[in-house]
């Protein structure tokens, strides 16, 4: 299609649809390409993974363990090297990335690159998820079709929200926790008006999914023991367990990552993280893919003969006893093995081992809970618990804490297990895992790193609009520079051609050295003799503060509260003056941002 023609169908819709119309058709035809999107992952994953081990033993171990997964992300990396030649990982993060520093832009490529690299890295044992890969292509899409109509920031950023209520609706078949989701953890603040298009994208994803794959639970959960109130300590402790579990997650991550960073080269990292994947899948081949076969055991395993089916391929499958020192292997190498995934090469989030290691932690929390109760301790509290309850618990705990997010938690592992039954306990372990988290660290596994650099959305409408200013908006380009060597005469022709009242002075190579203030001039610029007699280094002043391109609102803000000034210089990196910003310009941009955003 030309652009005269795109251009021709653009002026007609707007002319004939309404703008509340045409988001809602978008949010729909997001809703149905996001769940396809979805369904093709789940699918090319499936047969990768049914392709690969469906002839392994389950009595011995299995050698290829050590080699399917280094085949993964080598030909992860080769396809995103040298197919996409961009950086896809850490899906969700570059979704709130691209909401406060782009604009809701997402690349393009971003719509399909994330479905083919993580299904080769999970398909092929990468210990990483599906879904933060799927969050992202629904993001793409949503912004790649608001930057196709051309639509404002704002209705881009409600098109990323769209897209990804939908990612998460559509793989999971859990429309309310795709709108919570994308409130809770994208942070952002829609307006009443603009919920309507999240619902629409929801509930389209959810019943594509449901019409093509049936409307079954992703994981079936039968409730044998409803809520009691003498298992009240029980919850409360397992939300605290969780959340230390997912303080480990998190902080361990991270500084595995760091880690892995500071090999330099990919192929240093590859050579690094690969090996060490392998190894933990090959010991523990629970840890191999998503690990949804392991939480499907756990939740409706009904006893000793169906829960030791978890240590099948294993060197422990002759050593049932050893069950839980196995779980809790588990839950002490899964970081490692998610961190080696991403970090060698592949492409994975982080849903699904919070997914993992939370049905993980609820068995053995309350295996050992049970094995307490066997001591007579003449304590109520020590009531036996059901270990398929704690386990669909221990999923919302660590869904709570890696997240930050309880609200997601709680409703996803309601919707995905049908486990209403139990909707008081999930908020109970729900709420204790991320009270037990927040005291230590303040931001998700999603939002730290932006939060450090001050580039992250938050709820706070103040902090939001400071985050989602750009410095490129309030800039004020100069072309007029003085030179020290200048005389007053020159600073006289020049500020007689210009309504401005403040000069950068720079040397011969552009490097801000001081400012020309119109006051300073003012009483001798009438005096004519003084005319070859005065220069700029006579008349200039030091800047009370120098801005750099690469600063946030937050420090221009605390910029002009500490000096005072009204007009403060910027500079790149090596010192050469790039322009103004004044204070009254900045709070120009910030009321119109504010009623753009608060605007129905």
């Amino acid at each position: 299609m030309t652009a005269s023609s795109f251009d021709n169908i653009h002026l007609w819709r707007r002319q004939h649809i309404k703008d509340k119309q045409f988001m809602l058709l978008l949010a729909f035809v997001i809703g149905v390409l996001t769940a396809f999107a979805g369904l093709l992952l789940k699918w090319l994953i499936h047969l990768i993974e049914h392709s690969l081990t469906n002839r392994f033993s389950i009595t011995d171990a299995n050698w290829l363990y050590l080699l399917w997964p280094v085949i993964g992300i080598f030909l992860t990396g080769l396809f995103v090297r040298y197919v996409v030649r961009d950086d896809i990982g850490h899906g969700i993060t570059k979704i709130l990335y691209a909401i406060a520093r782009k604009q809701s832009r997402i690349k393009a490529h971003n719509t399909w690159s994330s479905v083919i690299a993580s299904a080769i890295t999970i398909g092929f044992g990468g210990s990483v998820g599906a879904e933060a890969p799927i969050v992202l292509t629904g993001s793409a899409i949503g912004s790649n079709l608001g930057q196709l109509f051309r639509l404002d920031s704002k209705k881009m950023m409600l098109l990323v929200g769209c897209g990804a209520a939908g990612a998460v609706s559509g793989i999971f078949k859990a429309p309310i926790a795709g709108l919570v989701f994308t409130l809770e953890v994208l942070m952002i603040d829609f307006t009443l008006g603009s919920l309507l298009p999240l619902l629409v994208s929801c509930v389209t994803a959810a019943a594509v999914t449901f019409a093509i794959s049936g409307t079954g639970n992703l994981f079936e959960f039968h409730l044998n023991n409803a809520f009691a109130i003498e298992r009240l300590p029980a919850y409360i402790l397992l939300g605290v367990f969780c959340g230390l579990i997912s303080l480990y997650f998190t902080r361990v991550m991270n500084w595995l990552e760091d880690q892995f960073r500071r090999l330099g080269a990919p192929w240093k990292r590859f050579l690094v993280a690969s090996p060490i994947l392998s190894v933990l899948i090959f010991l523990f081949p629970s840890l191999y893919g998503e690990g949804y076969g392991m939480i499907r055991l756990l939740l409706n395993g009904q006893g000793s003969v169906d829960w030791n089916q978890v240590l099948e391929g294993s060197f422990f499958y002759a050593t049932p006893h050893l069950l839980l020192l196995y779980l809790a292997g588990i839950i002490v190498f899964k970081v490692f093995a998610t961190t080696a995934t991403n970090s060698g090469g592949g492409c994975g989030g982080t849903f699904a081992p919070s997914l993992f290691l939370g049905c993980v932690s609820g068995f053995l929390f309350a295996s050992l809970w049970n094995k307490l109760s066997l001591f007579d301790f003449q304590l109520p509290i020590f009531t036996t618990v059901p270990e398929s309850n704690f386990s669909l618990l221990g999923m919302a705990g660590l869904m709570s804490g890696v997240m930050h997010a309880p609200l997601t938690g709680i409703f996803l592992i309601a919707e995905i297990t049908g486990g209403y039954g139990l909707f008081l306990p999930l908020m109970i372990v729900a709420v204790s895992s991320y009270l037990t988290i927040i005291g230590f660290e303040p931001h998700s596994i999603y939002s730290m790193r932006l939060a450090r650099k001050g580039q992250l959305v938050t709820h706070h409408k103040d902090q939001a609009i400071l985050t989602l200013m750009s410095m490129d908006a309030v800039i004020e380009r100069y072309e007029e520079h003085l030179h020290p060597h200048d005389d007053l005469g020159e600073i006289v022709r020049q500020l007689s051609a210009s309504n401005r009242d403040v000069f950068p002075v720079v040397d011969e190579a552009g490097k801000l050295l001081g400012v020309l203030v119109l006051d300073r001039v003012r009483h001798v610029m009438f005096r004519t003799e003084l005319y070859h007699r005065l220069h700029v280094s006579d008349l200039m002043s030091q800047c009370a503060a120098r801005l750099t391109t690469h600063d946030t609102m937050d420090v221009v803000m605390s910029a002009f509260d500490r000096t005072k000034a009204w007009t403060l210089p910027v500079v790149d990196d090596t010192g050469i003056f790039i322009g103004f910003i004044r204070r009254s310009h900045v709070f120009a941009t910030y009321r119109a941002m504010l009623h753009d955003l608060s605007e129905e």
